[in-house]
């Protein structure tokens, strides 16, 4: 396995005053929180087709009874949003103490470059603020995608500090 250098960003955002809106939902294109016994296999899904050129893999080997235990806690929520029944991106909210964490964020390759993930993060934000947190964090690394700092960052959020590590990467 290579291993690279691999610079992680903690973001945070302190007020919700900080959001700086992107533009509006493309035209057929919505979110729909996913609740219920169906949303350990969406959230399986969503990892796996998002993460996969991210070198997400902390999350591949989750069984659905993982994903579901996860989904469970108290204050979780999946979002997806979708063009029609089609997956196009996710989200995912998962509180930490007084705070709330975007942990997973991101779309499909597919419509990647498609002004998408702006609206997408905006909305992400939006419903993080409305379940009352003293602020909203966000990590992200340099094996996202080149556009996923520079989203974070024009919506409002600011680097609170940065980690480097050496990682492995699967072949």
């Amino acid at each position: 396995m290579p291993s690279v250098e691999v610079t992680i960003y903690h973001l945070v955002m302190d007020t919700p005053r900080l959001l700086r809106p992107s533009h509006g939902a493309p035209e057929g294109v919505g979110l729909r929180r996913e609740m219920g016994p169906g949303a350990a296999v969406v959230a399986q899904e969503c990892y796996r087709r998002v993460g996969a050129d991210w070198h997400w893999v902390d999350r591949l080997s989750w069984s659905t009874e993982q994903w579901t235990t996860a989904l469970s806690a108290p204050g979780t929520e999946l979002w997806t949003a979708r063009a029609g029944e089609m997956l196009i991106g996710f989200f995912l909210l998962v509180p930490c103490e007084t705070d709330i964490e975007i942990k997973f964020f991101g779309l499909v390759p597919e419509w990647i470059g498609r002004r998408v993930g702006g609206w997408l993060l905006t909305e992400a934000i939006r419903r993080a603020w409305a379940t009352g947190p003293t602020r909203v964090m966000l990590n992200t690394c340099s094996l996202d995608g080149p556009a996923a700092l520079p989203n974070y960052l024009a919506r409002g959020f600011t680097v609170e500090r940065e980690e480097h590590q050496l990682r492995n990467l699967p072949a």
